[in-house]
């Protein structure tokens, strides 16, 4: 468990990605149902990887699990490298609390950013199944504390980290990256959205939670996907603002929150991140609550969604839960 330094930080903490922890689990748990929090899909060479934030028996303080499927139906796992695990503590920076993983192919290598210890690292490797690592195991950032890292490679090779800083709130922040990924420019550093509308704060806490940012672009314009309220809240939702430069101004859109319970019926969904399947569709992969009555441990799933129009559209009759096989 996390080491409670402060009543603020204590709150921050469970508002981001808190640990999960077995004795909330409700006795109706379905075995099928893939239980991850904070998820992320990446699709290579025909096949679809799921990683995310140890949602289950399974501690998370032990890395990151890896689930494989060919159709997006019939998920098998875990499979990681290190039984079951793409990561495993030891092996890079941190030893608690990994959370909200992304992975991208770059220069041959495919690279692992996340968030362990309340603080920003990556670990590399030469397959999606891992073993991750990281001989430095240093976070990119080494004052504060910031979470839920998200790397945009813009088209003219400019490299952007967005994430979460802990700080009068869980706020997003962007900063250009250094091409070997092991700091930012300080002084690019920029708040980007913050929980001041209220369907982002629908408990009116003193502590405004927005977090698990994806940034994908558009005909030009930057498109900044993102969670807001206490994950814990049955009003998570997703919503997105726009810009036209990666750093923003960021608008946020009026049509916002796109997905909610109130049009999927799950509370507490949200947090994942953006993926093309095989046909290039577009979708949103996130967690739920378990059920009406527990939080914990999340269940993953996914939804589809596209543009139009300019605006992001999700398609709520096209959810559906992450299964294994």
């Amino acid at each position: 468990m996390k080491k409670v330094l402060s009543l603020i930080t204590s709150l921050c903490v469970f508002a981001a990605c808190s640990q999960e922890k077995s004795t909330d689990k409700p006795k109706e748990a379905k075995a099928s149902t893939i239980l991850l929090a904070d998820p992320t899909i990446f699709y290579n060479n025909g096949v679809y990887y799921l990683y995310g934030t140890t949602s289950g028996d399974f501690p998370n303080g032990e890395g990151f699990q890896v689930y494989t499927s060919s159709d997006l139906k019939d998920w098998k796992g875990p499979v990681g490298a290190q039984s079951g695990l793409a990561l495993k503590k030891g092996d890079a920076f941190g030893d608690k609390g990994f959370w909200a993983p992304q992975i991208l192919e770059y220069q041959n290598k495919f690279y692992m950013f996340y968030t362990a210890n309340e603080n920003i690292a990556f670990a590399t490797s030469s397959s999606p199944l891992g073993p991750f690592k990281n001989e430095s195991k240093e976070p990119i950032i080494k004052t504060g504390n910031q979470i839920d890292p998200f790397i945009f490679i813009d088209e003219d090779g400019k490299k952007y980290l967005y994430h979460v800083r802990l700080t009068n709130g869980n706020r997003i922040f962007a900063a250009e990256i250094n091409d070997d990924f092991q700091s930012i420019k300080p002084e690019t550093l920029t708040e980007c959205i913050s929980g001041t509308l209220p369907w982002e704060n629908t408990q009116n806490v003193s502590w405004p939670v927005t977090e698990g940012p994806t940034v994908i672009k558009h005909n030009g314009l930057y498109y900044m996907i993102y969670s807001a309220n206490d994950f814990r809240n049955i009003d998570y939702a997703v919503g997105y603002a726009t810009s036209k430069s990666p750093l923003g101004p960021w608008e946020k859109a009026e049509d916002s929150p796109i997905i909610s319970r109130k049009n999927t019926k799950q509370n507490g969904i949200g947090h994942g991140d953006v993926f093309w399947d095989k046909n290039n569709k577009m979708h949103y992969v996130l967690h739920t609550h378990y059920s009406e009555s527990g939080v914990s441990p999340r269940k993953a799933g996914m939804i589809s969604i596209e543009f139009k129009d300019g605006k992001i559209v999700a398609d709520p009759a096209s959810f559906q839960f992450l299964k294994i096989n």
